[in-house]
């Protein structure tokens, strides 16, 4: 059996809203204390201790943070066997794509369940057993995509492509 996390009380869970989205769509899903910011992804990655992610850029750029995470997918079964016979990749994180090897825990599809993300959340809270290693592989991360000021490469290459 997983070990759930331990005084997860002692965290404050905030949720960064995709701005397509509208509020009401996640507050049907969290529990009322639980926050929802928009516009505000890279103030709330600079003051967080963990994250869990959905794949894309948003992996990528949480380990730029250096913020330990674990990635969350999960898409309908039918999109998801499509996708799975289109597109053949090891991973479906940018981290772990980049590095080539596992470096953040991904929960695809069946895996994903609220039992195994509370596993690997504890992981890689402070004093868990993952987290010093993967701040490591962060640091190797940044190093591999340019050294010092890769997150402020990465973000201003982002907020280019967005605009």
């Amino acid at each position: 059996m997983l070990q759930a996390v331990e005084n997860l009380s002692e965290y404050q869970v905030i949720v960064a809203g995709a701005p397509s989205m509208d509020e009401s769509y996640y507050t049907e899903f969290l529990p009322a204390n639980t926050k929802i910011v928009f516009g505000q992804t890279y103030d709330l990655l600079a003051n967080s201790v963990a994250a869990i992610v959905t794949s894309g850029t948003a992996t990528l750029e949480t380990a730029l943070f250096k913020v330990p995470e674990v990635v969350c997918y999960k898409s309908s079964p039918v999109s998801y066997q499509i996708a799975k016979r289109l597109v053949k990749i090891k991973y479906i994180s940018l981290v772990n794509l980049i590095m080539d090897r596992e470096v953040v825990k991904e929960l695809i599809q069946g895996d994903c369940t609220a039992e195994k993300i509370r596993y690997e959340l504890n992981r890689i809270l402070p004093g868990g057993v993952a987290r010093n290693e993967m701040e490591k592989d962060f640091s190797a991360l940044t190093q591999i995509l340019g050294g010092g000021g890769a997150s402020k490469k990465v973000a201003q290459s982002l907020l280019k492509t967005i605009r």
